[in-house]
């Protein structure tokens, strides 16, 4: 059976989707949850559904270093990490600029690199800890507009190995999840451009359908839990069997 009590856990990008439901699943399994994002109001959404009790919120912008600063100043060592904040942005690569390209990879690969930086220095990860990145399919793929949302997902698996060696000696471990379309507030408003007849052929395309935010969470569970302790430098796919074809 998978537990995680008595484990301290940071969520990162709680506000809503996959990062509210990851919380939510962390606190039914026993843990003591912090969960971080920009939105106050969203964040107290999440709170409130989470189970048990001492859990904390903080409204944190990851792409502000004074930001990171103030969170790990009110950190306890954590037992888990989930690096789940992100942003989708879709654009063809002859409209790129340098201001774009900086847009995305400070939020989806910046961000979290220097919160594990200091995370790490502070020693503020307990040994055997596990730190999990939310990646994504696009970064195996190649679709038409999503070069830096690819590119800055790609980089966080290549990053997230490096850690799981640098971080074996402790016993702390790093994994990455690569998850297919889920459905989510931020990617129904990446599909807006698109119509519901489109969005519908496009489902056709995975063999299970569309995932839900608990699909992913159930994922990030064993990965928290002992249960994965021998687990470390993965990179897993979660897609429904979109990457069969």
């Amino acid at each position: 059976m998978i537990t995680l009590q008595d484990k301290n856990i940071l969520v990162t990008g709680a506000s809503q989707g996959i990062g509210r439901e990851i919380a939510i699943s962390a606190s039914k399994l026993g843990a003591t949850v912090t969960i971080v994002g920009r939105n106050v109001e969203k964040l107290q959404e999440t709170i409130s559904l989470l189970s048990g009790n001492g859990h904390k919120m903080q409204a944190v912008d990851l792409s502000n270093a004074t930001d990171i600063d103030e969170l790990i100043s009110q950190s306890l060592p954590y037992d888990g990490v989930i690096f789940n904040a992100g942003i989708v942005e879709y654009l063809p690569v002859k409209f790129l600029n340098e201001s774009k390209i900086d847009a995305v990879f400070s939020v989806n690969f910046d961000s979290n690199v220097v919160l594990s930086q200091k995370l790490i220095k502070k020693k503020l990860l307990n040994k055997k800890a596990s730190l999990v990145f939310i990646s994504s399919i696009s970064s195996k793929l190649g679709v038409g507009g999503t070069a830096m949302y690819a590119a800055s997902k790609a980089a966080l698996i290549s990053f997230s190995k490096v850690l799981a060696t640098e971080l074996a000696p402790q016993g702390i471990r790093s994994n990455s999840i690569c998850p297919g379309i889920v459905k989510t507030a931020m990617t129904e408003q990446a599909s807006d451009a698109a119509s519901e007849e489109e969005l519908k052929k496009a489902e056709l395309e995975y063999p299970l359908g569309y995932g839900e935010p608990s699909d992913v969470a159930g994922l990030v569970m064993y990965l928290l839990s002992d249960m994965s302790k021998w687990m470390t430098g993965s990179d897993l796919i979660i897609d429904g069997g979109f990457t069969l074809k």
